[in-house]
């Protein structure tokens, strides 16, 4: 069974409280669950994880080391600064999807710098929590290697992505 995390950073935790006009009416635990669902149906372990901190999310990552095949990361704001996780994802041996509910390129300029970016297998922004799904949909097709690598792409800055 593939096994995979669910990692939520700072603010999700309020997901459906928390500007629900911007970020929608769906839960953590509503999201989390249906995420959990989905796995059970698709023979994939979903384990999810939630944290305010940037160091808690990297225990947590890097926890996962030798137990997880791949991780789907919402890093909140640590998006746009998050150098410490940004290094963490890189020296990881499994590959990191990230996934930002809303389209973070039609909002403030601030956070239009992804620092993740280069050292992420992927990222879909603006798809709300169906981003979440897809995000792990095309985690496994990374994993089954299904995912071509198109001809141009960055190798030299793609770290996390390792099979």
């Amino acid at each position: 069974m593939t096994r995979v995390a669910v990692v939520h950073g700072p603010n999700l935790g309020r997901l459906g409280e928390r500007e629900p006009a911007v970020y929608g009416a769906v839960t953590l635990d509503e999201l989390n669950h249906a995420l959990i669902s989905w796995g059970k149906g698709h023979d994939v372990a979903v384990e999810a994880h939630q944290s305010n901190a940037e160091g808690s999310l990297i225990d947590f990552l890097e926890g996962g080391v030798g137990r997880l095949d791949g991780a789907v990361l919402n890093p909140g704001a640590l998006a746009h600064y998050g150098l410490a996780l940004r290094d963490c994802i890189a020296a990881l041996p499994y590959p990191v999807v990230e996934v930002h509910l809303t389209n973070v390129f039609q909002r403030e300029r601030f956070r239009h710098r992804l620092v993740l970016a280069p050292v992420v297998a992927g990222q879909i922004t603006g798809m709300g929590p169906l981003g979440y799904r897809l995000a792990l949909e095309a985690l496994l097709e990374r994993l089954s290697g299904g995912w071509p690598r198109l001809s141009g792409q960055n190798v030299q800055g793609e770290g996390g992505g390792r099979p």
